[in-house]
């Protein structure tokens, strides 16, 4: 089959690889109706996350069609039309059990799990085409997709909804209201979001849901600024103006209600003299992320409110203010998302048009345009805010 797969930094190649097989009863084999390319596959793109393989095939963000069903699985037949959550979950153990599925104890098997262990403590569960620290699945930018545990994962999609409104409950959608939910929203509040990129639009969507009567966005990239005016927000440009200063002075000295950090390690280098610095920080490997959002996400936020950080973080994190976020009582929330415990509940809100998730795409094309796809969403060229490819 045909499949995006990776061969170092900035080296992304649509090759034939051998398809996927049927390795455990409770597997189906999809073949791939529609898949995108995630923010945080450009963390690979760019050669950030460590511990990726030559010839690793990428993408978490997929659906399709079951075309084979392992034989423990229970709930899925052929002909089935399901979304895939990226996160890969037994649905029995202990963190499967309490609805954490991003934690799941079993879906990444030796030796991943010890290694990313001495990295981070403990390991989370499996992800799709993610290294071989989160257990080296093959991931869906592909003709077809092994889903392993498959009677836990996917969902399956009703009659009436087209690949693209509901390709983004694989990711990017879960993850965008999980940081609103994850603020607490309560009416009159104001909730200030960095980051305009897929995940951005959709907390900014999300938290409008939820109630918030003010977001305010920032971003720099005009095409994604748009779209954020377009879904409501008060938009700020962080090259234009002060954010600390502006965000102040909107919500009166006070600070935003809860801040949403939608950016993570890659923060832009030229936004502020800390960001430049994070930059060579990163250059010269005396750091391993650039954490400028979450630091201005910190000083911005009301006493005792609320900072959800749901860009990716992937190691060490230099001259966080602990000192304000303690003295001013604020609460940190984050995840790496446990997308099947949002499922039902967001594939609902798309069915009854409270959301069209679709609206974010910017780019389409098929695996063959990848490559070039993928250097395009990177450079932010051409407008590209999301891209879709259909196999």
């Amino acid at each position: 089959m045909k499949a995006l797969t990776w061969h170092g930094k900035h080296d992304i190649r649509c090759e034939s690889v051998p398809d996927p097989e049927i390795e455990d009863g409770r597997d189906v084999i999809i073949k791939v109706t529609a898949c995108a390319i995630c923010g945080s596959d450009l963390h690979l793109f760019d050669g950030v996350m460590p511990d990726m393989h030559s010839g690793d095939v990428m993408g978490h963000e997929t659906m399709g069609e079951v075309v084979e069903v392992g034989k423990d699985t229970k709930t899925l037949k052929v002909g089935d039309r399901v979304v895939v959550p990226f996160t890969i979950s037994c649905g029995e153990c202990f963190f499967c059990q309490r609805g954490f599925f991003s934690g799941c104890e079993r879906s990444n098997p030796e030796p991943s799990r010890s290694k990313v262990t001495k990295l981070w403590g403990n390991s989370p569960a499996g992800l799709f085409g993610y290294s071989h620290l989160l257990g080296g699945y093959s991931g869906g930018q592909a003709e077809h997709l092994r889903v392993p545990y498959a009677d836990v994962g996917p969902i399956k999609v009703p009659e009436g909804l087209t690949d693209e409104q509901v390709l983004f409950l694989s990711d990017i959608f879960p993850t965008g209201y999980m940081a609103a939910e994850f603020c607490n929203i309560q009416p009159g509040d104001t909730i200030a979001i960095w980051g305009c990129g897929p995940v951005g639009l959709m907390a900014i969507k999300s938290a409008f849901m939820l109630g918030a009567e003010r977001v305010i966005a920032v971003d720099t990239v005009p095409e994604r600024l748009a779209m954020a005016n377009q879904s409501g927000a008060l938009t700020l440009d962080f090259r234009d103006e002060d954010i600390y200063d502006k965000i102040m002075d909107l919500t009166g000295g006070r600070g935003a209600d809860a801040c949403i950090d939608a950016v993570g390690t890659e923060a832009d280098a030229s936004a502020s003299w800390d960001s430049r610095l994070d930059r060579i920080k990163v250059a010269t490997f005396m750091g391993t992320d650039r954490p400028h959002v979450l630091r201005q996400a910190i000083h911005c936020c009301r006493n005792f409110g609320t900072v959800s950080i749901v860009g990716v973080y992937g190691g060490l994190l230099d001259k966080i203010p602990m000192g304000s976020a303690i003295n001013r009582g604020l609460t940190f929330k984050m995840a790496q998302t446990p997308v099947q415990r949002y499922l039902p509940n967001l594939m609902e809100r798309i069915q009854t048009g409270q959301i069209d998730p679709s609206f974010i795409i910017t780019h389409r094309g098929t695996l063959e345009d990848g490559p070039e796809l993928y250097k395009k969403f990177r450079d932010k060229k051409d407008g590209c805010v999301k891209v879709v490819l259909k196999p």
